[in-house]
C-alpha cells in the first residue's frame, strides 16, 4: 500500500532517485517501498497501477476541490491528468536521469459527480533521450464513462 510523504525530510534523496529506473521508480512508489506525493492526498487520489510506458491513478473528486458554484474544479482534471501522463512519462525515463513536464493540455468533456471513483490513465506516445509524449484519459470506474483527456510533454534530463 502506497504512503504519502509528510515533509521534505520523507522524500528519496536525488542520488536515490537517480539510482532506479523511472519505471523501478514508479513500482516502488506503488508498493509502498518509495513515498508517494503529497498533492495525492490533497487532491483525492492515489497511484493504483502501473506498467511500463503506462500509469493509472485512482480518486474520487469531494467537496474540497469544487469551485464556488460547487462542480469539481478545472486544476482538479488538469493535476489528476498531468500526474498520470507524466508518471507515464517517467516509466520510460532510464537509471540516472529525471523528467518534468513541459507543457499539458486538457480537454473536460464532462462534469463528473462528486464522490464518483474514476481512473486516471496515462499512456506514453514516445520517449526519446531529451523529451517525452503522452496522453491520459479520466474516465469512471463503475462504467468507463469518459470525463476529460489530456496529452503533455515532459522534458528528459540526464543528471549522472
Amino acid at each position: 500500500m502506497p504512503h504519502i510523504a509528510q515533509s521534505l525530510d520523507d522524500l528519496l534523496s536525488q542520488s536515490e532517485i537517480l539510482s532506479l529506473s523511472g519505471l523501478e521508480f514508479m513500482q516502488k512508489i506503488l508498493d509502498g517501498t518509495n513515498p508517494g506525493p503529497p498533492i495525492g492526498q490533497t487532491m483525492g487520489y492515489a497511484l493504483h497501477a502501473v506498467e511500463d510506458g503506462r500509469v493509472t491513478f485512482r480518486g474520487a473528486p469531494e467537496f474540497n476541490v469544487t469551485n464556488p458554484v460547487g462542480t469539481v474544479h478545472g486544476g482538479w482534471y488538469g493535476t489528476l491528468l498531468d500526474s498520470a501522463m507524466a508518471c507515464a512519462v517517467m516509466t520510460k525515463v532510464p537509471r540516472g536521469s529525471v523528467y518534468t513536464t513541459l507543457e499539458y493540455k486538457i480537454n473536460i468533456l464532462r462534469a463528473i459527480p462528486l464522490g464518483t471513483q474514476i481512473d486516471c490513465v496515462g499512456t506514453i506516445d514516445h520517449v526519446g533521450r531529451s523529451t517525452g509524449v503522452s496522453h491520459g484519459e479520466i474516465r469512471g470506474v463503475a462504467d468507463g464513462r469518459l470525463y476529460a483527456t489530456g496529452s503533455t510533454t515532459c522534458i528528459v534530463m540526464k543528471l549522472v
